[in-house]
């Protein structure tokens, strides 16, 4: 499995802006409540569009894809990704996120993974994608659990 998702990660690694707009844009189809969360000088986007061109949220998909990276990159030893992760579950819930929101981006990556990938985009290389960004969640979400209750 891990050679699957660096072979399928090695086939997109030309253009991770173009590839987390498709994510993105897939994850505001899906969920168009999720856009008020990004906001940027107080200013609320109208569309998905709008928000897509920003270049403050470029800039996050920038962030998020090389988060995709490093998770790629640390396959055998994911633990070493432990606080990084725990830190970016606090930062995401400090922001808003719903804990339930990660399913539907979930969705949206293995969205972004088969269009762009195409045929190669197996049941074996989605089984094996799913698993690791079940393993990010789960340590995005140990940083959740360690907020105090009230803060």
């Amino acid at each position: 499995q891990r050679a699957l998702i660096r072979e399928s990660w090695g086939r997109l690694s030309g253009s991770p802006e173009q590839h987390g707009i498709v994510l993105f844009t897939r994850l505001f189809d899906l969920d168009p409540d999720l856009l008020p969360l990004f906001q940027y000088n107080c200013k609320q986007f109208a569309s998905p569009q709008e928000c897509l061109s920003a270049p403050e949220f470029l800039d996050h998909i920038r962030k998020v894809m090389l988060v995709i990276d490093a998770a790629v990159s640390h396959l055998e030893n994911l633990s070493c990704l432990e606080d990084y992760l725990c830190n970016l579950g606090k930062k995401h819930q400090a922001v808003g996120v719903k804990i339930e929101s990660f399913s539907t981006v979930g969705e949206s990556l293995l969205y972004m993974l088969e269009k762009c990938l195409g045929t190669a985009f197996s049941p074996e290389v989605q089984e094996a994608w799913s698993k690791l960004y079940s393993a990010v969640v789960n340590a995005m979400r140990r940083g959740w659990d360690a907020l105090p209750e009230g803060d």
